[in-house]
């Protein structure tokens, strides 16, 4: 991560007042251009930073009387994200490099530090974007939105938007996202997204703004994993889960998965029941249960399936806990005919069902089966690769059971 020091504009105190005053800041947004036609990516992501920063400089001139009592500034970079997933990947890491390789050419008037449990104490905004697939298209056309927040008003003070066409883009995630058992994208990672496609002088949202600091810690936990140091990214993990918002699916599958690296197999399965039991508890668990192509027989790579009777176990001993009936949805990617996927999916549905009352007899009344084919993917790629593995999950939704 690049590190830049330099100065800042009032923005701080230009908030507080722009707070209090509605009209200054519709005067300040009036100057946002609307994002234009597709561009290259390296020329998108040069527009998204430069409108973002220019409308910054562009309130109104009573508040420049404030410039002299204003400190220096600094900036964190929540690492960018795909807007479908909720998922950091290959292109949206090459992003973030080029949002602060603009800011330290360009705008010398800004302090951008790492998004880390330190700076995130010392900082006053955090920057985060996200990255979005135009699913209409199909020839590599996406929107990149930049969101600037000050962090202690909770206001984003700027938003940008650009659009990109380049079907060349690496949209594999990373091997965090890659390795997760489950879908991370939860609340606060709702909340993440929605911030970066909030309007200048509207609140950002409070439960991403709220999570910060944890997010930091898991960031740190994330980054170690990505190099191979399990160790490390085990304790930091542990710590981020011992917070008071430390109960994330993103955490827990950061921990079975380091747990799982090193040998700790016991302690692997008790995390992933607590990660199935916290799926069901806020109604999102959606497993990364991958099949041979066109069948109902899981992937035969052990570094794939060796796990999943396990996965199976735990989500079978949660579901008997509760109450409720739980429905098991099968989904596909977009690849064959619709008619063929639906039946495909069903019948996914219907074998993960089977083995989970196996696992235990009684879920015989409590469970449902559906199949989506490819109507809910998220992705939508159709790349039956890494880059679209959540189109071809498994969910499990705690339902009412039917008298």
């Amino acid at each position: 991560m690049l590190m830049m020091k330099t100065t800042i504009h009032p923005i701080g105190t230009v908030l507080r007042v722009l707070a209090l005053c509605a009209a200054a800041l519709s005067v300040a947004c009036a100057h946002r251009p609307a994002p234009g036609n597709a561009m290259p990516f390296d020329q998108a992501v040069n527009q998204a930073v430069d409108d973002l920063i220019v409308q910054t400089q562009k309130l109104p001139a009573f508040l420049a009387k404030v410039e002299s009592t204003i400190k220096q500034s600094r900036i964190v970079i929540d690492p960018l994200l795909e807007g479908s997933s909720g998922q950091q990947t290959e292109v949206t890491r090459v992003a973030e490099q080029r949002v602060v390789q603009r800011m330290q050419s360009q705008f010398k008037q800004f302090t951008v530090t790492p998004f880390n449990s330190a700076e995130i104490e010392r900082a006053q905004y955090v920057l985060n974007g996200t990255l979005v697939r135009d699913k209409d298209s199909s020839d590599g056309r996406y929107r990149l939105n930049l969101a600037l927040t000050e962090i202690k008003s909770g206001v984003v003070i700027a938003q940008s938007v650009a659009r990109i066409s380049d079907p060349t883009l690496d949209t594999r995630p990373t091997a965090f996202f890659r390795d997760s058992p489950v879908n991370g994208k939860d609340r606060g990672v709702e909340g993440y997204i929605r911030t970066a496609e909030t309007q200048p002088g509207q609140a950002a949202d409070a439960l991403y703004l709220e999570r910060l600091p944890t997010s930091t810690v898991l960031q740190e936990a994330t980054a170690a994993y990505e190099a191979g140091r399990m160790s490390e990214a085990l304790s930091r993990y542990e710590a981020a889960s011992r917070r008071p918002d430390g109960q994330q699916l993103r955490i827990y599958s950061g921990l079975y998965l380091t747990q799982a690296h090193l040998g700790r197999a016991a302690d692997a399965e008790k995390t992933f029941g607590t990660l199935a039991r916290l799926g069901l508890e806020t109604n999102n668990l959606s497993v990364k249960f991958l099949f041979k192509p066109g069948s109902t027989d899981f992937l035969a790579d052990p570094k794939i399936s060796a796990a999943y009777p396990m996965w199976l176990r735990q989500i079978a001993r949660q579901a008997a806990q509760i109450d409720s009936c739980v429905v098991v949805t099968g989904h596909t990617s977009r690849t064959g005919p619709e008619a063929v996927n639906e039946r495909l999916s069903l019948q996914r549905a219907v074998s993960v069902k089977t083995r989970l009352v196996g696992e235990a007899p009684p879920l015989s009344r409590k469970l449902r089966e559906s199949g989506m084919g490819f109507r809910e993917n998220i992705v939508g790629t159709g790349a039956d690769d890494a880059s679209d593995a959540l189109d071809r999950r498994v969910e499990f939704k705690v339902a009412a059971c039917e008298a």
